[in-house]
């Protein structure tokens, strides 16, 4: 497949405990960890994700649409200082990321409504955010957090991510605060989302670590999975 310019390849399979423990102990050979986690590599993610009251965003990924996109503001660590705007977009199995670093106020006043400072700010993926709020209805709907553990290899530019503790709850002002209510949205305790993510080839090395051929790839979405409670 001919690589697009800018665009990652991404892998997703669903894993148990066991099989986390096993790969895990081999990519640790190999693999660095991501330097912004703990000793670990873990680090606590949050995000709010948009979509509009025909569910577009939902519906798109429901029905395999090969060329989407998602809106979310996220933050890690529960660290209100370095807040950013993602809109990811999906093309066949290829993914890229677009980010813009957004002030707490300015999210704060996002969250309650007031998008006129938006129209006019110096970075254009808000102004893209501000019009599509406009003419597509969006608005902030489901919050989502998971503790990320990741690896890294320079060769290829891969990374590799252990998602635990997914939990979802319905939007509300509190994103930013201690009022967040939510809940498991696994199937079974333990259970975890293996991402691989790189870009024009994965190494062998890296391929063998992984050993996916006995798992199951699947079109896993933390936020599709997020939905089911509303």
């Amino acid at each position: 497949m001919e690589q697009r310019e800018g665009f990652r390849h991404e892998l997703k399979y669903g894993i148990g405990y066991p099989r986390y423990l096993e790969i895990r102990s081999r990519l640790r050979r190999v693999m660095r960890t991501d330097p912004h986690g703990d000793a670990a590599g873990r680090y606590l993610i949050r995000s709010i994700y948009f979509d509009n009251f025909t569910d577009k965003a939902l519906r798109e990924k429901v029905y395999g649409v090969p060329c989407r996109e998602k809106f979310r503001i996220r933050y890690y660590n529960d660290d209100f200082s370095f807040i950013l705007l993602e809109k990811k977009v999906k093309e066949d199995s290829l993914c890229r990321k677009y980010d813009a670093e957004i002030a707490e106020g300015e999210c704060r006043r996002l969250l309650k409504g007031d998008t006129g400072w938006m129209r006019g700010h110096p970075a254009a993926l808000v102004r893209e955010l501000y019009a599509k709020m406009g003419y597509q209805a969006l608005r902030p709907r489901v919050l989502v957090s998971y503790v990320r553990e990741a690896y890294l290899y320079g060769p290829g530019n891969v990374r590799i991510t252990f998602d635990s503790h997914i939990r979802s709850g319905m939007y509300s002002r509190d994103f930013l605060g201690e009022g967040r209510t939510d809940v498991s949205v696994g199937e079974a305790p333990g259970d975890m989302v293996l991402e691989v993510k790189y870009d024009a080839f994965l190494p062998s090395v890296i391929r063998d670590l992984v050993q996916t051929g006995g798992l199951r790839q699947q079109a896993f979405s933390k936020y599709g999975a997020s939905r089911r409670f509303g």
